[in-house]
Formats: structure tokens, C-alpha cells, sequence
């Protein structure tokens, strides 16, 4: 089976505990990888280079450390940590989601067989698991592996399945879960890598492959399990992160890979999301949103 680069960014607000974990639930895949990119984008805290020198000293010949000397933002430290993997294929992963121990193994497969460019899944939200549970057990009900003091409930983002509900899709919302995909990486770079587009960087880059020709494709299973907070809902928020959401989108339609009505539509709908109660908005984001 082909290998693979993992490429995960890191900065100073992180958990160390978490960070740890997320590491381990990538070294714990049952095809690993032999290449390890963390981006340290910026300066860290003691415990989290405490994490760091852990895993260079046990494994060596895997990481490599990608430092930046100051915090440059999501985009410009994934396009750095890209420019260094050795794979053509690379694994996305965030510092403080885990990753189901058969998710590359299944990406690997869909790369295998079909000419895409990206293969993304599933996420599950959670709040918390006890440390060390990133190989949790499987209830009798399930298909897939997670966390294991996970309810029943807990919300899923779904994406659609195939290319072409891909490309209708992103014409107005990310079609991708980001801590999720693998990718191409010349593919990745032909569409010009991951740019400045805060808070929106990976639909920006999804929308140039596609508008390429680029073929994706979503597995419709859990792939990763997505660690969120109670203040996520309120962080969203305020007219700041509205304003941040109307630009993004300015730039993703002026890509021309959807058209003016899909801008005022999917804008319109961020700002009203960031101006309606909070309450409101965790309801919507649980009833439409998530599954």
C-alpha cells in the first residue's frame, strides 16, 4: 500500500494533553506513516515542545519539526509544512482531534483505486474522553471506533459522497471536513497550496482544485473524531467573525467557481448565523448542520 505524510500544525493556545493524544491516534493507524509533519507556528509553550521532544526522541526517523518564528496563521503554516512532506499523499490531521485507527488505511484504498485528488470522511463531535482512549471500543451497534465515554447523540458532520455532489455542494459550503482529508500533494500545489483566507483556507483551496478539473470523493464513515468546546457557538458569534466570513466567501466566488447568487446566499446566511442568539445558533448548527 502506498505511504503517506501526515502534516499536522500546532501553536501556542493548544493542549499539550490533547496534542499528545492526536499525535498517538496517528501513530496508532493500522497503516502508519513514515513521515511526520508538525508545524509549529510560532513560538510554543514549555508543555507543548515538552510533547514534541517526547515523540523526536521514541521515533527519530519520523518527525520532522517545521518552526516558524512567529504565529503566520493556518494557511501560510500548512503550505509551509506541504513544501516538506515526502509523500505525495498527505494525511491532514489537527492538534487536538483523534483519528480512528482505520482511517488512512481506508483512504489509502480510495487512492488506490480511483483518480482523486481528495479523500476526506466523516467527523464526530465530542467534548472529552478519558486520556488514553484514542483505540476506543466498539459498542455492538456500530461501524467504526470512537471515543469511548461518547453518547449515542453526538453530532456528526456529514459531507456528501461523490464528485458530483461534491461540486454542487461547494458552490455554497465547504464540501470537505478538513481534519479529515488526505490529499495530492502536486495536485495541492498546482491549485496554487494553501493561502491567507482566515477561517476558511481549506474550502478556499477546495474550490481552486475543483474549478481544476480535481476530482474528491468523502467516505461515508467516521473518520475523526472533532474535539469541540461549549464556546464554539459563541465564538461564532459577532460581526468580526461575520465580516471574516463574508470576505472568504468574496474570495471563493471571485475563483468563479460558483456564481453571484451562491455568494449572497451562503454570505447572507453567515451573517444572520453570527447575529442571531447564541441559543439559536447551537440549534440550527444541531438540527441543519450536524446529524
Amino acid at each position: 500500500m502506498q505511504q503517506y505524510s501526515v502534516l499536522m500544525p500546532v501553536y501556542h493556545k493548544e493542549n499539550a494533553g490533547y496534542f499528545r493524544a492526536s499525535i498517538e491516534s496517528m501513530l496508532a493507524q493500522s497503516v502508519p506513516a513514515d513521515d511526520f509533519v508538525i508545524v509549529c507556528d510560532g513560538p510554543l509553550t514549555p508543555q507543548l515542545d515538552a510533547v514534541i521532544r517526547d515523540f523526536t526522541a521514541r521515533y527519530p526517523d519520523l518527525f520532522q519539526i517545521v518552526r516558524l518564528k512567529k504565529n503566520r496563521g493556518l494557511g501560510i503554516a500548512l503550505q509551509e509544512g506541504v513544501s516538506v512532506c515526502r509523500h505525495e499523499l498527505i494525511a491532514r490531521m489537527d492538534s487536538d482531534d483523534i483519528s480512528a485507527p482505520d482511517r488512512c488505511e481506508r483512504q489509502l484504498a480510495v487512492f488506490a483505486a480511483h483518480p482523486y485528488a481528495i479523500v476526506g470522511g466523516n467527523v464526530e463531535e465530542f467534548t472529552d474522553f478519558a486520556p488514553g482512549c484514542f483505540r476506543p471500543k466498539l459498542r455492538e451497534d456500530q461501524e467504526t471506533e470512537r471515543p469511548g465515554d461518547l453518547a449515542k447523540s453526538a453530532p456528526v458532520r456529514r459531507v456528501p459522497e461523490t464528485d458530483e455532489k461534491i461540486r454542487a455542494f461547494a458552490k455554497r459550503r465547504n464540501p470537505f471536513n478538513h481534519p479529515s482529508v488526505m490529499f495530492v500533494k502536486s495536485a495541492v500545489l498546482k491549485a496554487g497550496g494553501y493561502q491567507d483566507c482566515k477561517g476558511f483556507e481549506d474550502y478556499y483551496l477546495w474550490v481552486r482544485m475543483l474549478g481544476r478539473g480535481m476530482q474528491g470523493y468523502n467516505i461515508q464513515r467516521t473518520l475523526v473524531y472533532m474535539r469541540t468546546d461549549a464556546g464554539m457557538y459563541e465564538r461564532r458569534g459577532s460581526l468580526s467573525y461575520a465580516w471574516k466570513g463574508v470576505c472568504a466567501r468574496w474570495k471563493i466566488y471571485k475563483t468563479g467557481y460558483s456564481g453571484f447568487l451562491d455568494f449572497a446566499v451562503s454570505a447572507g446566511g453567515q451573517v444572520v448565523m453570527s447575529l442571531v442568539p447564541v441559543g439559536l445558533r447551537a440549534r440550527f448548527y444541531g438540527k441543519f448542520l450536524r446529524k
